[in-house]
């Protein structure tokens, strides 16, 4: 036997198929193929059986390649992704470079199996800089096609088993050191980007450029430290986590859920706009979708603007977040689909047929019987229109909430208290000589011309600016001094956003809220604020209305310190573990 082909594999049976037919379309025959499975789950098995592959178990692509290596009969041993194609002639031509410059380990060219111009370009950039440097050591980057010879193999002691990543390139260097290195020139192999479809374009090259680095400077990396893994860890469910990228409650309350998520289960995030901004700072598997934007004019929602500039961009949006994300979906093999209000999880729902549980405040709206006076029905009506639009029966709705009205479903529906960050949690409330002011559009100049004829000190987020006018502070956002502020505020003059709202109860912070208006899930938020006497609902600013409130607002600290109650997150953590067991 001339050579020995060697894959390890975890879950392949979309890709292992093209690989095994290519080889077997090669003019070289004396071969023999050899899959080294970690325990798929999947066809992989089948599929590597009905080409006559030989199957041992594997593992990591460590354990893999020396397993295969075990059960190899051949003089040569050449090491393969399952996810690359052999070009025509590709054995024939490596075999013949590699005796001839006699060489005693080398890797291959590739090129990307997509017509996308950041692929071929970073392709031919991969190939340039691989044999840019060849000549200065010995080097793992890239590691396609690994050809040896099996008496090296053994002379070095195969892959070494203790490291989780860069154990190719660890590999490369031992041989290289005292024999002879090179990236061939004509054999070169077709590799599919699903690495960039799985991890983004961005995260592939900071990471592909971190594990570089390190491999030059002399230094180990581990996966853990690339978040890098070979298929998933046995146990461990799959979760695709999709959030709504309007405002930033619901990139804040997921942060939270991923974290508990993450200590059981893998997670894969999509999100929008701030979100995506947000999320993809704290997590690596995190992608960019389009979303849905509200258009606000002088604390006022425009629906008809709003419309127009949404139906603008869905024909365009709809087909680049559904092929991002059946694509991410097909490679991660998701168990399960959790959405805030993210339309786009939706959809894919349907699709796949994936469980699908929704996990947001929004649904308050039209999961519950909530009592709205004549004047708001309208609105109520356009808003439970949206969210029902946006999710469709899921498997489950969970709901958090400050305010708790009769659920229509018990069965389907679950309410929790409102979600909230350790760091708020950790936060000492004080009773401060300040009033917290928080706008999320900076178009209520109504609100400021009524602030400075008050004879207290108002600290305002939301204006984007640094800069003190009279009894007004305005800051730019910062987190842990908006922390500090609402800690030490007296009370909190707001719109109706839930998350806020929810922070400065949990702090014992009466609050004056204004919600925008036609907006209807900030006036049921305002609503039940007034209607629990945790502080007041105000459709119109007056100044009256401002000084009666911040003198009534030990009334109010009164009633949030015996009416609103929180469990540190805990109820909707165990009933989430819950779910996911039962529906995965």
């Amino acid at each position: 036997m001339k050579i020995s082909i060697i894959i390890p594999t975890y879950n392949e049976e979309e890709y292992l198929p093209y690989l095994l037919e290519s080889i077997k379309r090669q003019d070289f025959t004396d071969y023999e193929v050899i899959v080294a499975d970690a325990h798929s789950t999947d066809k992989t098995r089948e599929i590597a059986k009905s080409f006559g592959a030989k199957i041992v178990d594997g593992g990591l692509p460590s354990v893999g390649r020396n397993k295969g290596v075990e059960a190899a009969q051949g003089e040569f041993l050449l090491f393969l992704d399952a996810d690359v194609i052999m070009t025509r002639g590709y054995l024939e031509s490596a075999l013949r470079e590699f005796v001839e410059e006699g060489l005693g380990i080398s890797i291959s060219q590739i090129y990307p199996l997509s017509d996308n111009m950041f692929d071929i370009i970073s392709h031919d950039f991969a190939n340039f800089f691989m044999k840019y440097v060849e000549t200065l050591k010995p080097h793992g980057a890239g590691c396609y096609g690994i050809l040896t010879r099996k008496k090296l193999h053994e002379a070095v002691g195969g892959f070494d088993e203790n490291l989780d990543f860069g154990e190719d390139t660890d590999y490369i260097e031992k041989i290289g050191y005292f024999t002879s290195f090179k990236v061939l020139r004509d054999a070169t192999l077709f590799v599919s980007t699903r690495r960039t479809q799985e991890e983004g374009k961005t995260g592939i090259a900071l990471k592909y450029a971190k594990s570089t680095w390190y491999q030059f400077t002399g230094r180990k990396i581990s996966a853990d430290q690339l978040n890098y893994h070979f298929g998933h860890s046995e146990g461990r469910k799959r979760i695709l986590y999709g959030v709504c990228g309007e405002g930033m409650g619901h990139a804040i309350r997921s942060g939270v859920i991923i974290d508990h998520l993450l200590e059981k289960n893998d997670v894969t995030i999509f999100a929008s706009d701030r979100a995506y901004q947000y999320l993809s700072r704290k997590y690596d598997d995190v992608y960019e979708i389009e979303g849905f934007n509200t258009v606000y004019e002088e604390n006022e929602v425009q629906y008809r603007r709003t419309f127009t500039k949404n139906i603008k961009w869905v024909p365009l949006d709809l087909p680049h977040n559904i092929r991002l994300m059946y694509n991410v979906a097909k490679a991660f093999k998701p168990d399960l689909i959790i959405s805030d209000f993210e339309f786009y999880s939706n959809i894919l729902n349907k699709i796949l047929r994936i469980p699908l549980v929704s996990l947001d405040n929004m649904h308050v709206i039209t999961q519950c019987y909530t009592d709205v006076p004549e004047e708001f029905k309208r609105d109520r009506f356009r808003a439970a229109s949206v969210v029902r639009s946006f999710i469709q029966r899921p498997r489950y709705y969970l709901i958090t909430s400050y305010f708790f009205p009769p659920i229509k479903n018990p069965d389907k529906v679950k309410m929790f208290p409102p979600i909230l960050r350790e760091k708020v949690m950790e936060l000492e409330p004080t009773i401060g000589d300040h009033i917290l002011v928080y706008q999320t559009s900076d178009s209520n100049i109504k609100l400021l011309e009524l602030l400075k004829e008050i004879d207290d000190e108002f600290i305002i987020y939301g204006f984007h600016k640094d800069e003190k006018i009279g009894n007004l502070t305005f800051k730019s956002f910062n987190e842990d001094e908006f922390f500090d502020d609402l800690a030490s505020a007296q009370a909190v003059i707001t719109n109706g956003g839930f998350s806020l709202i929810s922070e400065a109860l949990y702090l014992k912070k009466p609050i004056y809220s204004i919600p925008v208006k036609r907006q209807f899930e900030q006036i049921l938020n305002a609503m039940y604020l007034d209607k629990l006497e945790y502080g007041e609902f105000h459709l119109e600013l007056d100044r009256e209305s401002i000084e009666k409130f911040l003198s009534n607002q030990q009334y109010y600290r009164e009633k949030i310190q015996s009416g609103f109650k929180h469990d540190r997150n805990q109820a909707i953590f165990n009933s989430l573990d819950e779910i996911i067991e039962e529906l995965t």
